[in-house]
């Protein structure tokens, strides 16, 4: 379970980090706790987790009204999980303050650690948290960028959104510095191209677009964790690294009337990258008629609905709208839908990654039940924090498939945490059978 990984092809280090695909090692799940049903009025428990149903139980404000019972215990499940989680986080540091286990692991593994433990004001300003801040923040270049020879994209975004759950004065001048140079690594007509041409323009499908380094192919899972960092780090929504940005998200979805790409479909979900004719993990297919499309599936849909969100654009948009569509077409926690299509023996990879996209995706759009008209509406919060529970291991941990590195329990711990502290915050602006 603590494999130590000796050699990081740039592919494989990004994986590390953030896959695009998604999912777990094969769990013994019960999908019916995945799409268990939602009571809505009074104190009816049904819904819940026999877990949560004694913690509500026992909790004093059990003979509160039923939105603020059942809420209390579901919060209070989540942080236990959260607190076992962490201690596990915690016993893992390593005594240079880091994470990484080996010298060729990216400073990525830090940041995503710190983004998870830090939101929490419990364990925020705690000693071994300050170490692993200055482990951090000691691999900042002079360029602002926080990385050692690649992958500057995905390190300096982690890094950056990293600062941000420390509070917005911890780490300001620093993280400055690393959101300017983050900007400098957005594809536009200042960026050389992969085969030497210059002044790009917003034609290009690389437009707007961020790969792992200034010229590698720009993708989503890039552009989700730039978008991600910007966000977190307060950049105004009017800045043009959003719109750019926008223009390559747009060009991901699956929705020809907003992306003039040839392999568009129409069911609103999106694919990997648009960038070199297209590519979908998920894979792609040909229509009766002969046409190339390329298969939408969970994780970049979430990371896409997010994106918009963060930038700015209405849920009213068509393209929020036809996300959102395809998001209640296609809920799971039991696998990456769209992935089964492709290739079933992908359907439950990078599970971790995908839960946490799913929830800060979730708490993003501001809609804690999700329904398709056709079944009683499912409570994302409810149902995330009792899915996740029951694969936390006694030591704390989680761990996933080795596809993507997901077997790196530091990694799946942090996914976890994270994915765990959105349905929280979001259980806190949005009880639990309110209306």
């Amino acid at each position: 379970m603590h494999r130590k990984i000796k050699m990081y092809s740039i592919t494989a280090a990004s994986a590390l980090l953030f896959s695009s695909a998604t999912a777990i090692h094969t769990f013994a799940i019960d999908p019916a706790s995945a799409v268990r049903p939602l009571v809505r009025d009074g104190v009816d428990m049904g819904g819940l987790a026999p877990e949560v149903k004694e913690e509500l139980k026992a909790n004093p404000e059990a003979n509160a009204p039923g939105e603020a019972a059942r809420t209390a215990a579901v919060e209070q499940r989540a942080q236990k999980v959260i607190d076992r989680a962490t201690a596990y986080l915690k016993s893992q540091q390593q005594a240079d303050g880091g994470w990484q286990k080996a010298a060729a692991e990216p400073i990525g593994i830090t940041a995503l650690v710190l983004r998870a433990v830090a939101t929490d004001p419990k364990t925020r300003d705690a000693d071994w948290v300050k170490k692993g801040y200055a482990k951090l923040l000691g691999a900042q270049l002079e360029n602002g960028g926080i990385y050692k020879d690649s992958l500057a994209n995905y390190n300096t975004a982690i890094a950056i959104s990293a600062m941000a759950a420390a509070g917005p004065d911890a780490y300001s001048e620093q993280m400055k510095k690393a959101v300017q140079y983050l900007k400098s690594l957005q594809w536009n007509d200042m960026i050389v191209g992969p085969k030497g041409e210059k002044n790009i323009d917003p034609k290009n499908p690389f437009w707007g677009g961020v790969g792992y380094d200034s010229k590698g192919r720009p993708d989503g899972s890039n552009i989700n964790i730039f978008i991600d960092a910007l966000h977190d780090a307060g950049v105004p929504k009017d800045d043009p690294a959003y719109k750019n940005a926008m223009i390559f998200v747009s060009r991901m979805q699956n929705r020809s009337e907003s992306n003039d790409q040839k392999w568009a479909g129409e069911d609103g979900g999106f694919i990997y990258t648009p960038a070199g004719n297209g590519e979908s993990k998920a894979g792609d297919f040909t229509t009766p008629e002969g046409d190339r499309r390329l298969r939408s599936y969970g994780s970049m849909t979430y990371a896409g609905l997010k994106s918009m969100i963060y930038a700015g654009i209405s849920k009213d948009d068509p393209r929020v709208k036809a996300a959102w569509d395809w998001i209640t077409a296609n809920w799971s926690l039991v696998e990456n839908p769209g992935m089964r299509q492709g290739d079933p023996a992908k359907a439950t990879q990078g599970m971790y990654y995908y839960y946490h996209t799913l929830a800060r995706a979730l708490h993003a759009y501001g809609e804690p039940v999700i329904s398709n008209g056709k079944s009683p509406g499912q409570d994302w919060r409810v149902q995330l924090i009792d899915h996740l529970a029951k694969l936390q291991h006694d030591n704390g941990s989680f761990v996933g498939e080795k596809r993507w590195y997901e077997d790196n329990p530091t990694l799946a711990t942090a996914y976890t945490i994270m994915a765990l502290r959105e349905a929280v915050e979001d259980l806190r602006q949005h009880p639990v059978g309110g209306k």
